[in-house]
């Protein structure tokens, strides 16, 4: 057997591994660069093109773990909040993005990622804006490695600063990333502060829709100021899916059939995104890594400092 068969063999083992539910994410995005950086991608087209269906397919899936009613009633408690601490992460995302002359789509999805939710957020956003597999696995790896210090460190912090079940939830669900991940801090802190902080994370989810609407505006304005072939292309660019996610959420509110299985969608779409961010991975190149460095990761650390101290601040105003 050839090197290149025995590639590709390797290539599609790791791939179905993905799709095994106790997979991780981070890992599959770990492997496919591994693979990537060692024997090559003996499938880069296949991959790219696969890789944003799977992403979109997911958001939309994502949708049906969303209950509305709840979502809505925890977000409206604190919109204030979350309009300017949103506001205030792209804002420095940006400004940091200047400063460390990082790739511009780079900068904007770790800033995605930091203000909404994690890597179901800039999956979403890197469809909008059709960006590179490098920037993806760059801005996932980032927020995926300070996804799991918050996860470690959050429980006992909230403890130390003497924080109740309801300041706890409500601080971890603005200032963890990834959903998973808040409910497993939330979980270790207490019954109370597992609902509040997922309700809480869940209501910000709800800001993909307009961040994502108005960046494929932003898309769209951008490519019809070019040529007439990329006038044609950019009205591709409009994310459909998020009418998906729309959809599916409502659907999950209101229909109990769909309510029930919603935990089967939520599994789905976990080995969904596995396997998209492992495809993802798998077409990363050392020039590329070389060039990106560590400005991602000092771009996401402070993004994240500036949130959680913010959130921290804002938690400790509410009555005990």
């Amino acid at each position: 057997m050839g090197a290149m068969t025995w590639a590709k063999a390797l290539f599609l083992t790791l791939a179905a591994a993905c799709l095994v539910p106790i997979v991780p994410p981070w890992a599959a995005l770990v492997a496919g660069t591994a693979l990537a950086l060692s024997l090559g991608n003996p499938f880069p087209k296949e991959s790219k093109q696969y890789s944003k269906i799977l992403l979109q397919v997911c958001v939309v899936l994502l949708g049906f773990s969303m209950d509305l009613n709840t979502v809505i009633k925890a977000g409206s408690q604190g919109i204030l909040f979350a309009l300017v601490s949103i506001s205030g992460v792209f804002l420095l995302g940006w400004g940091l993005q200047k400063a460390l002359k990082l790739r511009p789509v780079a900068g904007l999805l770790v800033s995605t990622g930091t203000a909404i939710c994690g890597g179901s957020a800039i999956a979403a956003m890197s469809t909008v804006v059709d960006a590179d597999q490098e920037d993806v696995s760059v801005s996932v790896g980032t927020v995926f490695i300070l996804n799991a210090i918050a996860l470690l460190i959050f429980p006992p912090l909230g403890h130390a600063l003497g924080l109740n079940q309801h300041q706890f939830g409500t601080w971890a669900g603005i200032a963890i990333h990834d959903v998973a991940s808040v409910v497993g801090a939330g979980k270790a802190y207490g019954a109370d502060a597992l609902e509040i902080a997922t309700a809480v994370k869940l209501s910000r989810v709800l800001y993909l829709i307009p961040i994502t609407l108005v960046a494929a505006w932003y898309v769209n304005k951008s490519r019809q100021s070019q040529s007439g072939e990329e006038v044609a292309k950019s009205k591709a660019a409009f994310p459909w899916f998020i009418l998906g996610f729309i959809l599916a959420s409502v659907l999950r509110s209101y229909v109990p059939q769909v309510a029930e299985i919603s935990p089967y969608a939520k599994m789905v779409a976990t080995a969904g995104l596995a396997l998209a961010l492992y495809l993802i991975g798998s077409g990363i190149t050392r020039k590329t890594l070389k060039q990106v460095g560590v400005r991602p990761l000092v771009q996401g650390v402070a993004l994240w400092a500036f949130i959680s101290v913010a959130a921290l601040f804002a938690v400790y105003q509410l009555k005990p």
